[in-house]
């Protein structure tokens, strides 16, 4: 087997090997940056390059591109609170509030590091598992996977921020609007209202981008100061900073790795869900976690990073194994696979152990060349959140609704983005904790799914299966243990005599976002009485627990218990840097930002969604950020024909058809013309 390991570094070390590796990782780091693209879009691109290269190559190549784009994500994840991927939705949390404070260069040190270190790590536990690949993954069935999902549902109260009701509240949303589209047992529709858009469910693309970047964006645009504001720029001794943040914390490196790679081994368990479980994990487990995480502590970023590289690996072991893609990615690469008559499972761990090894110095390789580039030019990377609101806003706005539009290629993608931007906006200005809807969202198709068959499969004995119980008491746990030291603290004022005064408040704008909540988790519930078993259990049992909870925090926003807690909040937060506004202004500015997002999209649908880019960005950046025509021309000129040569020309994009298409169909039957 050692053998075969230096073998497989002999190979990849061959000049051409190494430069298409090297090409494979450009790439992917600049997909990376882009919102709303990834891996995935990346290996289509490539795939029918690969056709006439050798196996070692075009492996090499793939995994090279795979790699590195959740190391690259973090770029747009830190400056503008924008996810890159959804594996990078989590390192906003901590990410751009570092940022904002002028530390966007620690930021960047600690999530390369972490990256690097978490892809090593993720390829180290990949090459030690081939032994032992086969038995574990033959044990692991619907009730551990079952268990891993509540396991992760039960991070709620860690994401939640000091307000686990809210949170709670949330994930029902997401939960339930993951319930949306055709039903798997049944085959009952359900909240599609006769849209075949819905059939499908929503994409986690357009639903993570809506929740972050349209709300963050906002703020920008709201405030019209830089992300930064006066704080300095980052130095290289800044970054050095972040990377001993990664030493500093190396035990939560391997362990966040170790639940990348450990779950990415799970066939259906993608980006989207790996990077919340490190990180709630780490907002558990550290010490001072539950007062820093989510305002700018560096512990969060290293979770977050260390554990989406570290997926990549481990998604390499049930492809190799059995032939079962580990995410969406490997189904690709298992293509590349048979492409080059390469046949997963038991050949790969003798015959072809070399192939194998060549995949695992692969992803090693890679991240070392990824993390290298981006420590590069991280701190003239850093400078951007200097940059004027004015200037960036309509650019990353722009690339969010290009982005969002890869989900499906459908009109749907922007209205979904539209709709949970609007949300997000609102939760985010009423302290509502946005992590848990995604958590929900992303969990909520697995938690149907595996309960319906380990129910129907093995009833009340599930629960007494080894893994499944060691992992369903590690979720008790830690469900419980926030709430002990509250709990104890309750008991010790009431001994030493303590007695709260109830005091009538009045819950406004907080109030009616909860009663909105309350209404709509009423009309799930009427709606789905008369669905099948199958197709209504998770919709009656989600919709009363987030109905229960929403009344429950309605009415705790009429009282406030001095000393104990808070109270309710009854206006909505500022967002940061717009503090010398009155409030008619940001209402103005807001109907604004998202009356022009408006615009866009109803311009889209009479020229098209790429020729209505042009107008946007003029009419942005002349009329909102009030720059000069000088500058207007050359930054619409450079990202519309970027946009143009990335998405029309290299990627393809079938273009939603517009009125204007419609009327003059000539205007499609033309290849550099076909926008419309």
């Amino acid at each position: 087997m050692l053998d075969m390991a230096v073998k497989a570094a002999l190979i990849l070390s061959e000049p051409a090997r190494l430069g298409f590796l090297s090409l494979g990782v450009l790439l992917g780091l600049v997909i990376g940056v882009i919102p709303g693209l990834g891996g995935l879009v990346g290996l289509s691109l490539l795939l029918p390059f690969t056709y006439n290269m050798d196996p070692f190559s075009a492996l090499a190549m793939m995994m090279g591109l795979s790699s590195v784009t959740v190391t690259s994500d973090t770029i747009p994840a830190v400056l503008f609170g924008v996810p890159g991927t959804v594996g990078s939705a989590a390192t906003i949390l901590d990410g751009h509030p570092m940022a904002k404070a002028g530390q966007a260069s620690r930021a960047f040190g600690a999530a390369f590091a972490a990256s690097v270190l978490g892809g090593l790590l993720g390829a180290g536990i990949l090459a030690a598992s081939v032994p032992v690949l086969r038995p574990i993954m033959l044990y692991i069935g619907t009730p551990e996977m079952l268990a891993i999902v509540v396991l992760g549902l039960s991070l709620v109260a860690s994401l939640s921020g000091g307000t686990p009701l809210k949170g709670l509240v949330a994930a029902c949303i997401g939960l339930m609007a993951a319930t949306i589209g055709e039903e798997p047992q049944s085959g009952e529709l359900r909240w599609t209202f006769d849209n075949a858009y819905l059939f499908d469910g929503l994409p986690i693309v357009a639903v993570a981008l809506g929740l972050f970047s349209i709300p963050e964006l906002a703020d920008l645009a709201l405030a019209r100061t830089s992300i930064a504001g006066n704080a300095k720029p980052g130095t290289r001794w800044a970054q050095m900073e972040g990377v001993r943040d990664v030493l500093k914390n190396w035990f939560l490196v391997i362990r966040c790795s170790a639940i990348g790679s450990c779950l990415g081994a799970i066939p259906g368990i993608g980006a989207s869900v790996i990077d919340w479980i490190a990180y709630g994990h780490a907002a558990r487990s550290e010490r001072g976690a539950a007062q820093t995480f989510g305002r700018g502590d560096v512990r969060g970023v290293i979770a977050s990073e260390s554990s989406n590289n570290a997926k990549e690996g481990g998604a390499l072991i049930p492809t190799i194994a059995f032939g079962v893609p580990g995410s969406a990615s490997m189904t690709l690469v298992l293509g590349a696979f048979l492409i080059h008559g390469i046949t997963p499972g038991p050949k790969m761990l003798t015959s072809q152990l070399d192939i194998t090894y060549t995949l695992v110095w692969s992803v090693a390789v890679a991240n070392i060349l990824g993390a290298g580039v981006c420590f590069l030019f991280a701190n003239q990377l850093a400078r951007i959140a200097r940059v004027r609101s004015g200037v960036l806003v309509p650019i990353i706005l722009a690339m969010t609704f290009i982005g969002a539009f890869q989900g499906t290629r459908d009109w749907g993608d922007l209205n979904v983005l539209m709709l949970f931007g609007l949300l997000g906006f609102l939760m985010k200005r009423l302290g509502w904790p946005r992590p848990p809807l995604v958590l929900g969202f992303v969990l909520g198709g697995f938690l149907e799914n595996y309960m319906f068959i380990s129910v129907s499969r093995y009833g009340a004995d599930l629960l007494g299966r080894p893994v499944v119980m060691i992992v369903l008491a590690i979720a008790l746990l830690g469900i419980l243990r926030p709430l002990i030291p509250a709990l104890v603290g309750r008991v010790k004022q009431w001994r030493a005599g303590f007695r709260p005064r109830f005091r009538r408040n009045n819950p406004g704008w907080d109030g009616a976002f909860t009663a909105s909540m309350a209404a709509a988790f009423a009309f799930a519930l009427y709606g789905s009485l008369n669905w099948d078993f199958s197709a209504r259990l998770v919709p009656q049992t989600i919709g009363w627990i987030g109905f229960g909870c929403a009344l429950l925090l309605f009415a705790l926003g009429w009282v406030r218990i001095p000393a104990m807690e808070g109270g309710a909040p009854t206006h909505m937060d500022l967002p940061s840097g717009a503090a010398e506004f009155d409030r008619a202004t940001l209402t103005r500015r807001s109907v604004a930002y998202f009356g022009g997002c408006l615009a866009y999209l109803g311009l889209a649908h009479l020229i098209g969604l790429l020729p209505a880019l042009l107008p946007f960005l003029v009419g942005y950046l002349r009329l909102t950020a009030r720059e000069s025509w000088k500058l207007t021309a050359v930054l619409t000129s450079v990202v519309w024909l970027a946009s143009y040569g990335l998405f029309h020309t290299l990627l393809v994009v079938p273009w939603p058809e517009s009125v204007l298409g419609s009327l003059f169909p000539a205007l499609r039957s033309m290849r550099f013309l076909a926008l419309f």
